[in-house]
């Protein structure tokens, strides 16, 4: 009981002064360890021994405390994204960047997140351009490199990216390489196969457009799916024809 008291003592000293000050104050934090620790100036061996010793449990206990807190912040963030608050979600996100910055899932909810805020974020004031919305694309596209970065063949970022180059930022040839790696991934992923038919449309690739979609009508059991990939199929043959 005592040990956790003073770790949440500890704690709330840091805390406290990193939200206070911008920054560590090393002269207060060298005195809030003397005074949990009670090492002044040791000496002899045995003293620094016993100095290292107490250091280095406080240490422990500090990792295991920023541990916890990083931990807090992901299933905080998990819970917002739950309820489709994705402002306070990339809020969680970048606190619980801060104790995982490798952890590649985080990064991606940073992508899911951001392109929700983008798609709702209106020019209100009407005055012809929308900063915001250019400001969640570009952290969108950012999350979404990360995340793939950390995890080269990371399924569902490279098919979030891919959708976020198609449908919101209008870069089509970005997409495209990024959903054919989905594809050598997930093979049969119907959504990327959509989205990619989609992007070689867009490029003017009609033949591998269309050979997607065939792809999708021959082996896709979902009826809707098949329906709309059928329909998709015309309106290239009728680009074709023009």
């Amino acid at each position: 009981m005592k040990k956790h008291i003073s770790l949440f003592f500890l704690a709330a000293c840091i805390l406290f002064i990193l939200s206070g000050c911008g920054g560590v104050n090393k002269k207060t934090l060298k005195r809030v360890q003397l005074m949990e620790e009670k090492i002044q100036n040791p000496s002899t061996v045995d003293e620094l021994k016993q100095a290292i010793k107490k250091f280095e449990r406080r240490a422990e206990d500090l990792i295991a405390t920023n541990e916890q807190l990083g931990v807090w912040y992901k299933i905080l963030a998990t819970r917002y994204l739950d309820e489709q608050m994705y402002a306070e979600a990339l809020d969680a996100l970048q606190n619980a960047i801060h104790y995982y910055p490798a952890n590649q899932n985080l990064f991606y909810y940073v992508g899911v997140s951001a392109g929700y805020l983008a798609n709702a974020s209106l020019d209100f004031r009407a005055t012809g351009t929308n900063s915001e919305r250019e400001r969640y694309l570009l952290l969108a596209e950012s999350g979404y490199l990360r995340a793939i970065e950390l995890e080269p063949r990371f399924a569902r970022a490279l098919y979030g990216l891919g959708v976020l180059y198609t449908f919101e930022m209008n870069q089509p040839a970005k997409a495209i390489p990024l959903l054919e790696e989905l594809l050598t991934i997930e093979k049969k992923h119907t959504d990327g196969m959509m989205v990619l038919a989609r992007a070689y449309y867009m490029v003017y690739d009609f033949d591998s457009a269309l050979a997607m979609y065939d792809k999708i009508i021959s082996t896709s059991t979902a009826k809707d799916r098949v329906a709309e990939a059928e329909k998709n199929k015309r309106v290239v043959l009728d680009a074709m024809y023009q």
